[in-house]
């Protein structure tokens, strides 16, 4: 803000109703900041509101982009694009909701931009048109903000409704949600997964399109949703020109993101997991139903998004050793998963971690992916998951 002030912005403190609404020519609304009145009464004056990405695209169109949104996988999906397009030799910029707005890449010399794209991001994106455009899955995620599951998926589509027959969505195969979605712009459609164009066949991912295969052996990250990841990853670089080499190249070096389910040790014959960027009741199924073991004892909760906790029970019942809870939302999770597994409540992560500990089997797994966002016990995700790898060191540590 000091930076903006010395080249002749005005900063407004105090809230939204002191800001200079008459006086707005555009108003640029950054992802996190909800709907609210003001924007609704300025915009029904004519006046511009669009949101960052918009902002940026303006500014760095028309570099080819590639735009993946999703509830779960996008940043891993971002990622292994980028690399993909890296390897290539293409001057690449991979941000958006990646960590690096899409702002940062104003005024300097792109091939392609790949950005991951929220929900929020892409509420207001008039003339957002991306060469391609992945949506990975809808579960809900949310709805705290949206008026419930449609206008959430909405939201998630908006970033195909300017596409043209010249662009490309790509899809999960038979997702009828995504496919709707998509439907709203004017997109040739790429589709994604088992039995998709680009899908897992036998030892090895098939691009049914191009006649390329890639063998599933050559993945370093792990789970049945990272090979869908994967899946979709080449769809979209193979759409954005990336050789067929390079591709294999950067699936065979990926080795993932942090607190995506990402191993962190073992103890006493038990892996330990961390996947705290499992913020939705979706990514913790993933993660859960992923796992190479077959039984695991989850560590959930946190901040509750007012999702439904069945499809997570679902899959308690199925792989679920045990469950521990913790935060806001570990009664209603507790209450859900009530007769299905043994749960037991945490006072503190130290605390999760011992209990899991104790609930878990030799050859269990102990998987943190709370289904809840952070922001009752932690800064963000990655302090909870950095808490987490903490901990199992510290049990590690006193093992040997």
């Amino acid at each position: 803000a000091v930076a903006l002030e010395g080249r002749g912005a005005s900063l407004v403190a105090g809230g939204y109703a002191a800001a200079p609404w008459a006086s707005a020519q555009l108003v640029v609304v950054s992802p996190g900041v909800a709907p609210f009145a003001e924007l609704d009464r300025v915009a029904a004056r004519g006046v511009e509101v669009i949101s960052e990405l918009e902002l940026g695209y303006r500014s760095v169109a028309p570099t080819l982009t590639v735009a993946i949104g999703g509830t779960n996988g996008k940043s891993t999906t971002t990622s292994l694009v980028a690399a993909m397009c890296e390897r290539a030799g293409f001057a690449t910029f991979a941000g958006g909701n990646l960590g690096t707005p899409l702002c940062e890449a104003i005024g300097k010399r792109w091939d392609r931009l790949v950005l991951e794209v929220s929900s929020y991001q892409a509420e207001r994106i008039p003339t957002f048109a991306p060469r391609v455009a992945a949506l990975l899955n809808v579960t809900d995620d949310h709805l705290d903000r949206y008026s419930g599951f449609a206008a959430y998926a909405a939201a998630k589509g908006n970033m195909f409704v300017q596409q043209t027959d010249e662009d490309v969505a790509v899809v999960p195969f038979g997702d009828v949600v995504c496919a709707r979605e998509a439907a709203r712009g004017s997109a040739r459609v790429v589709t994604f997964g088992v039995g998709g164009d680009v899908g897992p066949s036998g030892d090895s991912i098939v691009d049914r399109m191009r006649g390329a295969r890639f063998p599933l052996a050559s993945l370093r990250i792990a789970g049945a949703h990272n090979v869908a990841n994967a899946c979709a990853a080449i769809a979209c670089a193979a759409e954005a020109s990336v050789p067929e080499s390079a591709i294999a190249e950067a699936l065979a070096a990926f080795e993932g993101l942090a607190h995506r389910t990402a191993l962190v040790g073992e103890v006493a014959g038990v892996r330990y997991y961390d996947d705290s960027k499992g913020t939705n009741v979706g990514a913790a199924v993933a993660a859960l139903t992923g796992l190479d073991e077959a039984r695991a004892v989850l560590i959930a909760g946190g901040r509750d998004k007012l999702g439904d906790y069945a499809p997570l029970v679902s899959a308690l019942r199925a792989r679920g050793r045990a469950l521990v809870v913790l935060g806001e939302a570990a009664p209603r999770i507790e209450a859900a998963a009530r007769g299905v597994v043994e749960t037991s409540r945490a006072s503190s992560m130290a605390d999760a971690v011992r209990r899991a500990h104790a609930l878990a089997l030799p050859g269990d797994a102990v998987l943190l992916s709370p289904a809840c966002s952070s922001f009752d016990m932690f800064r963000d995700y990655k302090q909870r998951g950095e808490a987490f790898v903490a901990e199992v060191r510290a049990l590690t540590a006193e093992a040997t």
